[in-house]
Parts: C-alpha cells; structure tokens; sequence
C-alpha cells in the first residue's frame, strides 16, 4: 500500500477500536451507527470523486476501510452506498451526479436495487407522469426484489432492470426489512408497483464487478481477524495440561488457514475484471467460510454462546457468501468464460 492508505487504513482502524459496538449497533431502529457512519464519510471512504463531493477515493481506498469494517463486523452502509454510487456514476448523468453524489458523500445512504438472482424488474416508458419532470425519462417500474442492501435505509434509491438505471420517487415504493439469519448485514424487500422513476443512464454491467471485488475485501477483512481471534484462544486454552497451540496437528490446520487467508487476499486485490472479480467472490466466499468454521470448532462450546463473537462471524461468512450470487453460480459463469 501507498504511505495515504496505510493512514487511512490505520483511521478506519482506529476508529473502529474506540467507537465500533456491533451488538448496540444492530440493537437500533437503524441496524448501524449512524455517528460512526458520519465520521467515516468524513474520513473520506467513499469512491465519490472530488467534483462530487468527494474524497477522490479510489475503489482500493474504499476496499481497505471494508476490510477493516469486515473485521470488525461493523455494521455500516459502506457496501451498499458504494455500489449504487458506482452505477451513478457509469451512467454518465451529470445532472444527477451532480445532485447525488454529494449527499452521498455526506452520508446519506444509498441502495441499488439490483436483480443479481433470478427477480426481474421491469421499466415501462409513460409520456407524462406527475413525479417526473422530464417526461422523456419518465418511467414506471414493477417488481420485487428481495436482499437489497440497506434498501429500507436508503435515502437515495438506484433501480436497474438490467438495461438502464432509475432513480425511484416515492409513489409505488414499499421497503420492508427483512431479517436474515446475520444479525450485522441490513437488507430489505423492495416492491416495485407502477412506480415513478427517471431514467439516468445505461446500466454497466462492470459494476457487477466493483460489488464483488467490494465484497470480498470485507470477507478477507472478516476472516482475518477470526484467524486471529482463533490463534489468540488456542494459545491460552489448556487442554491435558498444554496450551491447545503446542499440538502439532492444531498448528498444521492453523498454518493452512493462514495461507487460505493470504491467498484470499491476493485474490481480492486482483480483482479488476469480470473473470478476476468472479474468482475472488467465489474464492474468498470459500476461504471465508473455512475459517469461520474452524473457529467454531476450535473455540468449542463457547463459540456457539451470544456473548462470543464466533457465531457473527460464521453467519456472516454463510450470508455473504450468497450476496451477490452463490459460488456455484459464479463458478458457472467461470466456465462459460473458459468455453468462449
């Protein structure tokens, strides 16, 4: 890293240390903190440029602060904001942009209502809608879509139908959240009925991409830090009179998480393209859950506790896996890729 990310990195850190409290987080109406959201848009860890707004953070800047808030499990709209700021942005609408963004920025959370399974939206083209000023853009949009990011929080909402990107109003909007077996990630039904939107621009399927290379820098941030919780309890935790780290055969299994990890790393930060951003969802999907397992067997009975945090991170590594797509579906896309 560049001596500006090792100092953001060290901020986020830093401020996740003092003021980062992921089961008072998920206890509020919000399921974040919002003070804690506001102080890192300060910190500038969105991927909003600077006409904008923003910081002029790269996606490699935005991937270092997920990783550190996948260690933590922090609870934050980071992945989510990040993702539906890079689709404003690819449509190259720079009245909207312009509007956005900066609110963005400043924190207010976005979600992208994105049919990455098998929901379909559709968008049909009216003359004349009351909510929707340029009646060239004018649209409306049917469908539901299930497992949207922070979409009940959004105060910026993005749709696509796989073809352009809208900007929803309020009419024909219902959100709903929906609780899902990882307490930390916030996601939501959003149903579509005749809603009114505006058309920004094409949809880039590179942002595809973006949200899968985003991703798996928060699953190698989550799984690093199980590692280390695992490590740290095998060294104090006696067992026939030994520290359970003396045994041979615990040392080889956490020396092959170890290298798991690492190559999960290698893997995220390669992830530049359609193929590569493909291989790290699926890649550190797997390492993930590996890990979490392994802490879960190597804490024993404690680890399926609430108060110990091993359980977070086993649901999360089950949840985020299927953001996004499975990895078996991913892998299918591989082989498609290979067959070309």
């Amino acid at each position: 890293m560049t001596p500006e990310q090792e100092a953001l990195r060290d901020a986020v850190r830093s401020l996740l240390e003092k003021h980062s409290d992921v089961r008072a987080a998920i206890e509020t109406p919000h399921g974040y903190d919002k003070d804690l959201w506001a102080r890192l848009c300060d910190i500038g860890v969105l991927p909003i440029p600077e006409e904008y707004g923003g910081s002029g953070a790269g996606l490699a800047e935005t991937c270092i602060a997920l990783e550190e808030l996948g260690r933590t499990l922090t609870p934050a709209p980071l992945l989510s904001s990040t993702i539906a700021a890079q689709a404003l942005v690819a449509t190259g609408d720079e009245e909207a942009c312009g509007r956005l963004l900066p609110r963005i920025a400043d924190g207010a959370v976005a979600a992208l209502v994105w049919p990455w399974g098998t929901t379909e939206i559709t968008a049909t083209p009216v003359l004349d809608h009351p909510e929707i000023t340029t009646a060239t853009a004018a649209h409306v949009l049917d469908g539901t879509a299930r497992y949207v990011l922070d979409g009940d929080e959004a105060e910026v909402l993005l749709v696509t139908d796989g073809v352009s990107v809208f900007e929803a109003g309020q009419s024909g909007v219902t959100r709903e959240h929906t609780p899902t077996m990882d307490p930390t990630r916030r996601l939501a039904t959003i149903r579509l009925s005749n809603a009114a939107a505006t058309r920004l621009g094409p949809w880039k399927h590179q942002v595809r991409d973006v949200a899968l290379a985003a991703l798996s820098a928060e699953q190698v941030g989550a799984a690093t830090k199980a590692l280390e919780l695992t490590v740290d309890h095998t060294k104090t935790r006696v067992q026939f009179g030994r520290p359970l780290a003396s045994f041979q055969a615990l040392k080889h299994r956490m020396a092959d998480l170890h290298v798991l990890v690492e190559t999960a790393r290698s893997a995220a930060l390669a992830a530049t393209d359609e193929v590569s951003a493909a291989v790290a969802k699926v890649y550190c999907s797997e390492a993930f859950f590996k890990v979490a397992a392994e802490m879960v067997q190597l804490h024993g009975g404690i680890a399926i506790t609430w108060e110990h945090d091993a359980h977070l991170y086993f649901k999360r590594a089950h949840g985020s896996a299927q953001l996004f797509g499975s990895p078996q579906d991913h892998i299918g896309r591989l082989s498609r890729f290979a067959h070309r």
